[in-house]
Formats: structure tokens, sequence, C-alpha cells
């Protein structure tokens, strides 16, 4: 090696080590700059943790089906009792704790995906998701994102589409909590990057496939994270008091329906399984999305 190269090379060496001595102050120093690089930092931790190294789903379910409507992986949810709801202190909304029997029923595995809504747009059964606000669908890039900015009453369209129907909130949390009053749908410890799409960690959605160490008992994923659920029943603050033990339907209509698992935006407390959220049904959200079910002598 010349003199000359010898030089260069270490000019080069130089340069690269006076950058990243800036990035490193940079991301320590309090600024708009270092909060903007810890911010991207973050995100990107947060969105290889999502792949969870390509494990497995350490949870086989215990039958699968494939739709032919829509190609929707479905889980079965036996019948039987879990216990629906919580005795701690604060929201009314998610009190008392009680005992409910559903009959088995089969859930998809994943939210309902921008791909596969597009079927249902094609087939002229749904609309097209709040013109003008969705940067995901008609967009390939998102093909397996859930779809968002969904009505309640287009998701039901879907569902209805699919030959399945909206779970019933208390489906949707057996589904997601299993028989064992697990807190989240992978057990009681709090969640990570591993685990779930919560507190604003990426900013936006992932794709429906994503977190398989965060799925539910029963093989169901991003139960907890990513998008918020509408589910078919109207909301009440105080249904628990007086639900039936058995298949609950919810209340009779009030003007706002039911949401289930939280959504990217979410903190860890308000993404456990027996939290619930209420909106008025004919407005779409950057948060809200789907999945369906259906009662499995179907």
């Amino acid at each position: 090696m010349t003199a000359a190269n010898k030089r260069n090379l270490v000019i080069v060496f130089a340069v690269l080590i006076a950058l990243a001595v800036v990035l490193f102050a940079l991301y320590k120093i309090p600024s708009p700059i270092s909060d903007a690089l810890r911010a991207q930092v973050r995100r990107s931790r947060a969105e290889v943790a999502s792949l969870d190294g390509g494990a497995a789903i350490p949870v086989t379910p215990a039958e699968t089906r494939l739709s032919s409507a829509d190609g929707m992986t479905e889980v079965l949810v036996p019948a039987g009792q879990f216990r629906s709801g919580t005795d701690e202190k604060g929201a009314q909304k998610n009190r008392p704790a009680h005992l409910v029997e559903v009959s088995a029923f089969w859930v998809d595995q994943t939210e309902v995906s921008n791909a596969m809504y597009a079927r249902c747009v094609a087939a002229g059964e749904c609309p097209l998701p709040a013109a003008g606000q969705n940067p995901y669908y008609g967009d390939s890039t998102y093909n397996d994102y859930p779809v968002v900015y969904v009505t309640w009453s287009a998701a039901d369209a879907y569902c209805r589409w699919a030959g399945r129907r909206l779970p019933t909130d208390a489906e949707w949390e057996k589904a997601a909590r299993g028989t064992d009053e697990r807190i989240y749908p992978w057990g009681d410890n709090p969640p990570d990057m591993s685990l779930a799409n919560f507190d604003n960690l990426i900013g936006e959605p992932l794709p429906v496939d994503r977190y398989p160490l965060g799925a539910s008992p029963y093989g169901a994923l991003n139960m907890a994270g990513n998008v918020r659920e509408w589910v078919s029943d109207w909301f009440h603050e105080f249904y628990y008091l007086v639900a039936p033990p058995v298949n609950p339907q919810g209340p009779p209509e009030t003007g706002r329906k039911s949401l289930r698992g939280g959504s990217y935006l979410d903190d860890a407390n308000e993404i456990r399984v027996f939290n619930r959220f209420d909106h008025e049904p004919n407005s779409p959200g950057e948060n809200r999305g789907f999945r369906c079910a259906v009662g499995a002598e179907k």
C-alpha cells in the first residue's frame, strides 16, 4: 500500500469516527434532532422485535380451517366458562369479574387485512375505507396490514360477506384470554417490543401476522395492540352488572359500540385483555380495525 493510500484510509477512518461521535452526541444531547433520532432507533428496534426472529407461534390451535371467501385462517375456541372482566379498582366499564359461558366458535387468527378487505370491495359488498384518510389501503406495500378507517357497519358487512360475523364482546375476550384469567394474550408478563405493537413504539400498525410470541391461548395474533377491534355488542358502562351468564349479546342499543384489544397508540394498561373501549359506530379511525368469528356449528 502506498503512502498516499494509507493517508486516504486514515482520513476515511477519521471521518467515520467523527461521524459516529456526532451521531452519538445528537442521540444523547436533548434537542429536536436527538429526539427524532431516538424515536427512529426505537421504531427500528421495535419493528425488528415484532418479527420475533421468525419464531413459530408457541401455541398449537386445537383446530384450524381456511375460509374460502377471503383466505383467512380461523382457529377454534372450545365451549366453556371463563372469567370475564376484573375486580380491579378503577374504570367501572370492566367491573366486576364474572363467569361467562360461551358456545364453541371459530375466530379469525389475525385482524382482517387490506388485501382481504379489497376482495369484499371488489365484490360490491363493502364500502371503501374512509376516503382521503387511509394512507394504507390501495397501496400494495400495505396489503398485509390491518384494514383501518372502517366503520362498525363496514366491519359488519365484511364479516357477513365472508360468511362470518363480528364476535361478541364475550367471545372476543375468551379468544384473547383463555380460561386462566391472564392479563394479556400471552400471560401475565408486561408487554415488550417482541409481544405487541403498543405505546406508540412504532407509530402505525404492522402486518397482521407479526408478534407470534404474543399469541393468545388459542393461537390468535395481535389481540393486544396493533389496532382496536370492533365487536358486535353495543357498549354500556354498567353492562357487566346485569350481563347474562351464558352467551351474552350485549345491552340494547346505546349509541356506542364496543371495541377490544387496544392499538399501537395505547399503553400497557389499555391493551389488557379485559379492557373495553367504546366509540360511535359510524366513526372510522386510524387505529380501528376488526376480525370476524362464527359459531362452531357452521
